[in-house]
This record gives C-alpha cells, structure tokens and sequence, in this order.
C-alpha cells in the first residue's frame, strides 16, 4: 500500500472513531494593548492535565453556556443582528457568543468589558472579586451579575476575528470563535483563575519566540493568530481590520505513530518549532 492510501485510510479511521463526539460552541478573546514591541497579547498556559489543551498556552475563552443566551441584559454596540451576520449563526447564537466571550475574559483574567453606561467601562474590577469566584463557580449568571451591578456590556469593545472548528479525531470539540479586544485603562489582566499555571503579556514576537524555542505549546489556531497578528503594527490598526471569517477545521490524522494536523498555512507551524503540537 503507499504512503498516499496509507495516509487516507488513517483519515478515515480517525473519522469513523469520533463522528460521534459533539461540537460544543466556545468564545475566545485575543486581548490586545500596545507595548514598547508593537502589538501585545495577553496568554496563559493552562494547568497540566486539564481535559482539553493542558499544558498549552492559550487565549482566554472556554465553552459558551446556555445562561450566555439570556436576553435580559443591558447591551451598549453592534447588536445580535450584526454579529449574526458577521459570524453565519442566528441572533440567539450570536448573543451567547458576545455574552461567553466578555464573561470567560473576565472569569479567566479580571479584565471586565462592560460599563456603568453605553459609553463608559469600569477602570477597577477589584469590587468585583467575588462575583468574578461566583461567576467561575457558575453559582450566578453573566446577565444576572451584570443586572445587579447596573452595568452595560460593551460589545463595541470587541471584534469578530476568526472561527475554528476541533478536527475530527479529538475527543472533545469546539466550534470556537475568536474576538479581538484591548485592554480597558485603568484595568490589568490577572492569573488569578483555577484554570491558568501561569499568565503574562508578550509581544507577537516574543511569544512566537518560545514557541520556536520549545518553550511553550501552541496549537494551531492560538499560533496561527499570532502568526496573523504580526502583520499589524499597532492595536488601533487591528481594530481598523475587517478579516473575513470563514470556518476553519483542520484534518488530523495519523503520521508515523504521531498525529498530525493539517490546517490554511501550516508550512510555518510545522518548520518552525522545536517541538510542534503532536497530540501526544
């Protein structure tokens, strides 16, 4: 058999294996700020062990909850429609995407998107403490933390950016959608999350750096955002951007006894790294 029918029959194990795997929606967030590098990027590598992406150092996001959905918050920015469209899902959806997005950014690293009014957001998330742990805890909602506070969710503060689908072959699978956002003045990202070892601004550069070292894991779509990221020189520029977003789910497939990912310019992931993801 060659190398060729080998590969393909591998692809089709991998499928028939996992068809049955559901595709949860998730949000994540590529916060932004500027530093004395260029454009910045807030990362965390997440605890060893963790049931998907241990040990790799990520954005902050996770799974969208149902609670994401509820209608009865107070909204300042593009409303459900627009990002509806943006994103090819129906206003429902589109809602609980926003929703997931500001509260995993806030659950996963302090930083609150969201304002006593439409045009103004908090500068200290500080008081917010407990309903950060109670939010984390799922012992209250986002809505209802925001409605007992008195605070506007600003969904102008974020950007649709990009959309990636888990391969099948994994056990578990995300249909994720990344938003852009800067850091708002007077707030600073934080580690004090269950789910992060470590946390900590990086350049696009320097973040690229050690992944080419060994020093960190990235998959594929955290290091293909950083890896897109560098074509922009400041935040405001990032913002200004429009990408198209078009679904991406990678191929995975087996390899030599390792598996592999094939995914829209992967040439440089591959080459670049001392220790490429191999799902191992």
């Amino acid at each position: 058999m060659s190398s060729a029918e080998d590969s393909t029959e591998a692809k089709s194990e991998a499928v028939a294996q996992s068809t049955d795997v559901p595709v949860r929606d998730a949000s994540t967030v590529i916060l932004l700020r500027d530093g004395a590098e260029g454009v910045e990027v807030f990362l965390l590598e997440r605890v060893g062990g963790m049931a998907f992406a241990g040990g790799m150092t990520v954005f902050p996001g996770g799974g969208v909850d149902i609670s994401d959905a509820d209608s009865e918050l107070a909204w300042a920015g593009p409303d459900a429609r627009w990002w509806a469209q943006r994103f090819g899902v129906d206003e429902r959806h589109a809602q609980a995407l926003v929703c997931a997005a500001a509260r995993e950014t806030f659950e996963e690293c302090g930083v609150l998107l969201a304002g006593p009014s439409a045009d103004s957001v908090v500068s200290d998330t500080h008081r917010y403490a407990d309903d950060r742990g109670r939010l984390e805890r799922r012992e209250q909602t986002f809505a209802q933390f925001l409605t007992r506070n008195g605070l506007v969710l600003r969904a102008d503060l974020l950007r649709p950016w990009s959309n990636w689908i888990t391969p099948v072959g994994e056990k578990r699978r995300y249909d994720t959608r990344f938003f852009v956002a800067v850091q708002p003045d007077g707030q600073h990202a934080d580690g004090a999350t269950s789910e992060a070892a470590s946390v900590g601004w990086r350049s696009l550069e320097s973040a690229l750096d050690e992944w080419r070292r060994g020093e960190t894991i990235l998959l594929p779509p955290t290091w293909s955002q950083l890896a897109g990221l560098t074509a922009f020189s400041t935040v405001a520029e990032v913002l200004a951007s429009t990408p198209d977003i078009t679904p991406i789910q990678p191929n995975l497939y087996h390899v030599d006894g390792e598996l592999r990912i094939d995914f829209p310019g992967q040439d440089g992931y591959y080459a670049g790294s001392a220790h490429p993801w191999t799902g191992r």
